[in-house]
């Protein structure tokens, strides 16, 4: 999919940040729409579908934490990028933006430049997973890439697309003992930075969906996906 097939939606209350964003996207060939606060966000993305969206945190009538929840409750967002760009480095406010479905999370001031080069990489990594197209079967759970659809037993559950990711990761090498920083350099990429609890984080939301038994601790090294029931 090339860039002028791409939809990004851009979410902030400064109108400076808006305009700047929407020149730097628009001229890379994307196709750009705004929003001023998180309520008109959630209602132009239901009609716009956007393949990313860039997500202030700090916002008027609703912030962007509780914005993108509400954006990931949309079924027809599944396989949106949801980035955060604000100027709240805090750890908690990283934490929660990963938690609540983020896949990147980028503190101002904007360098646009260096932004667009983000982008076009999580375009072009999505890209090369689309194209695989496997699917996992194991210890009666299946996991099909190209639907991103995870069934236990005949039985369909849903997951948010990292919490997806990590999941065929782990099951591809199962009895393999992958560290957080292998987990976070594939499944978020070396050009995002994020916090080694991020993985945690996304490991016990996997659990709670798909039970405790698949995915083992190994205490001090990371995680394995077991090959035994």
């Amino acid at each position: 999919m090339s860039a002028k097939q791409h939809k990004i939606l851009v979410v902030d209350d400064e109108p400076d940040i808006l305009d700047l964003l929407e020149y730097n996207l628009s001229k890379e060939g994307y196709k750009v729409k705004t929003a001023l606060d998180g309520r008109k966000a959630v209602n132009i993305a239901a009609k716009f579908t956007p393949d990313l969206i860039l997500l202030d945190i700090m916002m008027p009538h609703q912030d962007g934490v509780e914005t993108c929840r509400q954006l990931r409750e949309n079924p027809d967002l599944y396989n949106t990028f949801i980035v955060f760009l604000t100027a709240r480095s805090e750890e908690y406010s990283e934490v929660a933006a990963f938690d609540t479905g983020a896949d990147d999370y980028i503190t101002k001031p904007i360098k646009p430049r260096a932004l667009m080069s983000r982008i076009s990489a999580m375009f072009r990594r999505e890209e090369k997973k689309r194209k695989k197209n496997n699917k996992i079967n194991i210890n009666g759970l299946s996991i099909d890439r190209s639907s991103y659809m995870v069934v236990i037993k005949d039985e369909p559950i849903s997951l948010p697309k990292k919490e997806f990711e990590l999941l065929y990761y782990l099951a591809q090498n199962p009895d393999k003992v992958h560290s957080r920083d292998e987990l976070l350099q594939n499944i978020w990429g070396s050009d995002v930075y994020v916090l080694a609890r991020t993985v945690d984080v996304h490991i016990r939301k996997v659990r709670e969906k798909i039970g405790s038994n698949y995915i083992v601790t190994i205490k001090g090294v990371g995680y394995k996906f077991g090959s035994e029931e």
